[in-house]
C-alpha cells in the first residue's frame, strides 16, 4: 500500500518547521514514514516538486483556511483579528511553518514572493477590520503594521516586562491598537 502524497508534505512540512528547508530530504522523510523513497517518486518528480507543493499546502492553511474560518464565525473587530492570529500565530502546527518559511525567505526570492503574497492577504485583513474603527487610511495602515508585527514579532522577544505577564503586555497593546 502506497503511503498518501499528503504525508509526504506533512511530513516535510513538519522536517521545514524543524530544521529548515534543508531538513527536507527525500531519504530522511521515507525513513520517518517507514518507506522506501521510491513512493516519493510516484507522487513527486523531485524535491523541488515537493517543497512547492508544501508551500502551497502552507498558503492555502494558513491563508485560505483562516480567513475561510474568520469569516464563517465572524465576530466584531478585535474578536476576529484575534481569531486570525490565534489560528495562525498561537503556537499550533502553523507557528514553527510560518516562522521557518520566514527565514527560508530571506534567501529565497521566490519564497519570499510567496511570503509577500502571503502577509498582502493577512494585512488585507487587517486593514479591512481596522478601517471600521472610522480610522484614516494612513492609521489603519499604521496600526495594521503594529498589529502584525506584534503577531510576528512577539514569538522573537524574550524581554522581560517590569513585572508584568507577556499577556498582559499583549492585551494591552492590542487595546492601544484597536482604541479609537
Amino acid at each position: 500500500m502506497r503511503t498518501p502524497r499528503g504525508k509526504w508534505i506533512e511530513a516535510g512540512l513538519q522536517a521545514l518547521a524543524t530544521g529548515g528547508p534543508d531538513a527536507v530530504r527525500v531519504e530522511a522523510l521515507a525513513k520517518q514514514l517507514g518507506v522506501t523513497k521510491g513512493g516519493f517518486y510516484g507522487y513527486f518528480a523531485d524535491r523541488d516538486a515537493l517543497l512547492g507543493e508544501m508551500l502551497d499546502t502552507w498558503e492555502r492553511e494558513s491563508t485560505d483556511d483562516v480567513l475561510a474560518r474568520v469569516e464563517r464565525e465572524g465576530g466584531d473587530a478585535r474578536t476576529r483579528i484575534t481569531r486570525a492570529g490565534l489560528l495562525t500565530f498561537s503556537g499550533n502546527r502553523l507557528l514553527p511553518i510560518d516562522l521557518a518559511v520566514r527565514d527560508w525567505a530571506r534567501r529565497d526570492p521566490a519564497v519570499a514572493e510567496r511570503l509577500r503574497r502571503v502577509d498582502n492577504r493577512r494585512f488585507a485583513l487587517l486593514r479591512e477590520v481596522i478601517s471600521g474603527s472610522g480610522a484614516d487610511a494612513d492609521e489603519v495602515e499604521a496600526r495594521s503594521m503594529l498589529a502584525f508585527c506584534l503577531a510576528i514579532g512577539g514569538h522573537f522577544l524574550v524581554a522581560d516586562h517590569g513585572g508584568r505577564s507577556r499577556a498582559e503586555v499583549v492585551a494591552r497593546a492590542a487595546d492601544l491598537i484597536f482604541e479609537r
